[in-house]
Parts: C-alpha cells; structure tokens; sequence
C-alpha cells in the first residue's frame, strides 16, 4: 500500500489558474509567463520559446467569441441607453458610431479573452494540456 507521500510526489504540480488566466489575458505563455502565447493575431504559438511548453493542445473554439459578445452587450447596450437620453444624436450617426464601436471593441478583445480561455484550459489540464 503506497504512503501518501508517494502518492502526492507522484500527483502533478498544481498549476494556479489564476496566475494562468492573467498570463493568458496579457498574451503570455501560461506557463512560465515570459514568452509569447500567440504566433499571430488569434493563432497560438506551437509552443514557448522561453521554456518549451506546448501551447497547440487548446480547444478554444467558439468559446472566446462568446465571452466578448457577452461582454460587449453589457457594455454597449447600457451606453446606448445612456448616450440616447443624454444627447439627440440622429439615427444616421448612431447607425454608425455604434456597430463601429462594437466591432472596435470586439477586436480589441477577441485576442485576450481567447488567451485567458487557453491559460484556463492549461491550468486545469484540460484537452491537450492534460500531461505533465
């Protein structure tokens, strides 16, 4: 019968999900927060120069893109409603100041949340994060 300190020595390190999720926000390698997460715009790297974890394991998918609709409906519908009963702004400029201030924003965060999505799965070991 094993002793429970084999037992532990043989349980992987825990991985902090917190720290993981803010390396991952701030498009850093979960790992070891120093090298690049992403290779190019919303494609992560194989893997980090700096110490050599693999980063192609995630299944992101759609879930980022979810996140950021749900963030920009709470964020712009509430300034929609502030902005119309504080000015007159006519319906030809709202037609195009809000969908460009949505798609502004959207692209702003699509890359972040996307990387706190895979520091997550990295730090549960979930999909192809789970050896090691």
């Amino acid at each position: 019968m094993p002793h429970d300190t084999e037992s532990r020595a043989a349980a992987p390190a825990e991985r902090s999900w917190k720290s993981a999720l803010l390396r991952g926000l701030s498009g850093r390698c979960p790992a070891c927060g120093e090298g690049r997460l992403f290779a190019r715009f919303l494609k992560p790297a194989q893997s980090c120069a700096r110490c050599g974890e693999a980063l192609d394991g995630h299944r992101a998918d759609d879930f980022p893109s979810y996140i950021v609709i749900l963030l920009l409906g709470h964020i712009i519908v509430p300034t929609m409603i502030e902005v119309n009963s504080s000015f007159a702004i006519p319906v030809m400029w709202q037609a195009a100041i809000w969908p460009t201030l949505a798609l502004v924003m959207a692209m702003l965060m699509i890359q972040p949340v996307k990387g706190g999505v895979i520091g997550f799965q990295w730090a549960r070991r979930m999909h192809g994060f789970a050896q090691g």
